[in-house]
C-alpha cells in the first residue's frame, strides 16, 4: 500500500441504538469524499446499512468495514451494531480496532446499551473519544452528557469543545485547544464553515472550560504537569500531543460535539480521530500462541517486515462474489494469489482476490500490509476468529470468546423441498455468526435455532 503506518487509523463507531451512529458514519464518508450524495437512515439509503433488512428496519446489523481518507490519513471504519442482540458483532469488531468513537445522544445521555459496549471496549483496551450528537434537538444538554460519562461509565471525560447555541439555535462549536469558534454555513450542507473569534457572551465560559481541560490533562500527563505548575501556558501542539498520550493510554476520554444530521461538527470529529486516536504502531505488539506449543506466547510487531499474521473477524456471503472473509492484518504483507496457513484449523488457504470494501462497493487490491483491513474471496475453511499466517512462521492469535445463546425457537419448513433450502441457509448463517446455533430435536424432529435475542433470530 505504501502508506506510512503512522497515518492509518482503524476505528469503530459505537453507540446506543438511536444515538445516530450510522448517520455520523454516513457524514464522515460524505466529507471524506467517498459518497457523492448523503444517505439518510430513514430513507433507507445509508451506505453502511446495506443488507435489505437493515434498510427496512433503519438499524445497522452487520459491521461493514469501510475505508476513507482525511488529510492524507487512511481511516478504516468498522460500523458496529448497537442492539444488545448483536453483542457478538460488537465484540468481534472491537477486537480488530485500534480506537473508537463513542456516539452519545445529547438528549438521552448515556443509555444502558452504551454501558455494555463501553465495558466491552474496556475489556479489549480500546482508546476512545466521545462525540455528543443531536445537539440541535430539543432538550439537548452537553454538560449533562459529559457528567454521565463520568458517573455511569467511570471514565474521565474532558471536553475539548463547547457548543455554540443550544437546541435549534445550535450553530457551531468552540475549539478549546485553539480557542476559535467554528460556525457552519447552513446553505452548504455543512461542507463549509467559518473559523472566527469566540462570541463575546461565551468567552468567560470558554476560558473556564479551557482551564479545566488543561488542568485535567496535566493531572494525567507529566510533560504538561511541569508547565502547569510553573504557570506557563502550553502551546497548541503541546496540548494536542498531551491529549493524544492521555487518550491512547485510556486515561482520558476527549469529548467533542455536533449534529451529524444537520452536518455540523463532523470535520472537527475527523480531525480529532486523526490527531488523538492511536495508529497501529502506537499499540503494543499483538500477542498470540506458538503454533507448536499452545502454552508458549508468541508476538508479532506491527510492521510489514515481520512474518504475515492476520485475524479473520467477519465472514459474509456476498450475492456477487460468494463468500467474503474480512480480516485485519497485524504484521507482514501479502499479495493476492498467495497461500497462507489457517493455523487454527491447520489448513492451507489461497488468498485468491483481495478486496477493499467501501460499505457496499468494492475495489480490488493487489496487496495488503500491516494495519490494513480487507476482505478475501474464496477462503474454504476459514471461520470467524481464525488466524491466517505465514506457513513457515505460524502463530495462533487468540481465539475470541463468544457468549452462549440466550433464546431458542423451533422452526419448520412448509414442504420437503424447502427443508433442503432451509438446511443450506441455516448452515451458511451458522458459519457467518458463531453465536447462532442450529440443532435438530430428536424427539419432535423439529429444527431448533438459538441466538442472542428475538431480533437476532428474526433476521
Amino acid at each position: 500500500m505504501g502508506l506510512n503506518l503512522n497515518k492509518v487509523r482503524n476505528i469503530g463507531i459505537m453507540a446506543h441504538i438511536d444515538a445516530g451512529k450510522t448517520t455520523t458514519t454516513e457524514r464522515v464518508l460524505y466529507y471524506t469524499g467517498k459518497v457523492h450524495k448523503i444517505g439518510e437512515v430513514h430513507d433507507g439509503t445509508a451506505t453502511m446499512d446495506w443488507m435489505v433488512q437493515e434498510q427496512e428496519r433503519g438499524i445497522t446489523i452487520t459491521s461493514a468495514a469501510t475505508t476513507c481518507s482525511w488529510h492524507d490519513h487512511r481511516i478504516n471504519i468498522i460500523d458496529t451494531p448497537g442492539h444488545v442482540d448483536f453483542t457478538i458483532e460488537v465484540e468481534r469488531s472491537l477486537r480488530v480496532l485500534d480506537g473508537a468513537v463513542g456516539v452519545f445522544c445529547a438528549v438521552g445521555g448515556v443509555e444502558p446499551q452504551s454501558e455494555t459496549v463501553w465495558r466491552q471496549a474496556d475489556k479489549y483496551k480500546v482508546p476512545r473519544i466521545a462525540f455528543i450528537n443531536k445537539m440541535d434537538r430539543v432538550g439537548s444538554d452537553f454538560h449533562h452528557c459529559v457528567d454521565q460519562i463520568k458517573s455511569r461509565l467511570n471514565h474521565k471525560p474532558v471536553a475539548i469543545q463547547l457548543p455554540i447555541g443550544v437546541e435549534e439555535k445550535f450553530e457551531g462549536v468552540i475549539d478549546l485547544v485553539t480557542m476559535e469558534a467554528i460556525v457552519w454555513l447552513e446553505e452548504t450542507l455543512g461542507a463549509k464553515f467559518e473559523i472566527g473569534p469566540i462570541p463575546a457572551n461565551l468567552q468567560a465560559e470558554a476560558k473556564k472550560a479551557r482551564e479545566a481541560m488543561i488542568e485535567a490533562l496535566s493531572e494525567e500527563d507529566e510533560v504538561l504537569m511541569e508547565k502547569y505548575l510553573s504557570g506557563k501556558e502550553p502551546t497548541v501542539d503541546e496540548i494536542w500531543a498531551g491529549l493524544r498520550r492521555a487518550c491512547c493510554a485510556m486515561k482520558l476520554i476527549p469529548v467533542v460535539c455536533g449534529s451529524a444530521f444537520k452536518n455540523k461538527g463532523v470535520q472537527p470529529l475527523l480531525d480529532a480521530v486523526v490527531r488523538l486516536l492511536p495508529s497501529p504502531i502506537d499499540l503494543p505488539a499483538v500477542k498470540g500462541m506458538s503454533f507448536d506449543n499452545p502454552d508458549q506466547p508468541d508476538f508479532r510487531n506491527p510492521s510489514d517486515d515481520e512474518p504475515f499474521s492476520a485475524l479473520a473477524f467477519k465472514i459474509m456471503t456476498d450475492p456477487f462474489v460468494g463468500q467474503l472473509s474480512y480480516f485485519r492484518v497485524y504484521s507482514g504483507k501479502l499479495s493476492a494469489g498467495s497461500y497462507v496457513l489457517n493455523s487454527v484449523k491447520n489448513k492451507k488457504e489461497r488468498m485468491g482476490r483481495l478486496l477493499q470494501m467501501h460499505a457496499n462497493k468494492r475495489e480490488e487490491i493487489k496487496e495488503v500490509g500491516a494495519g490494513d483491513i480487507a476482505a478475501a474471496v474464496g477462503l474454504k475453511y476459514t471461520t470467524t476468529g481464525d488466524t491466517l499466517c505465514d506457513e513457515n512462521k505460524p502463530i495462533i492469535l487468540e481465539r475470541m470468546e463468544f457468549p452462549e445463546p440466550v433464546i431458542s425457537i423451533a422452526i419448520e419448513p412448509k414442504t420437503k423441498t424447502d427443508q433442503e433450502k432451509l438446511g443450506l441457509s441455516l448452515q451458511k448463517l451458522a458459519q457467518e455468526d458463531p453465536s447462532f446455533r442450529v440443532r435438530v430435536d430428536e424427539e419432535t424432529g423439529q429444527t431448533i435455532i438459538s441466538g442472542m435475542g428475538e431480533l437476532h433470530l428474526e433476521i
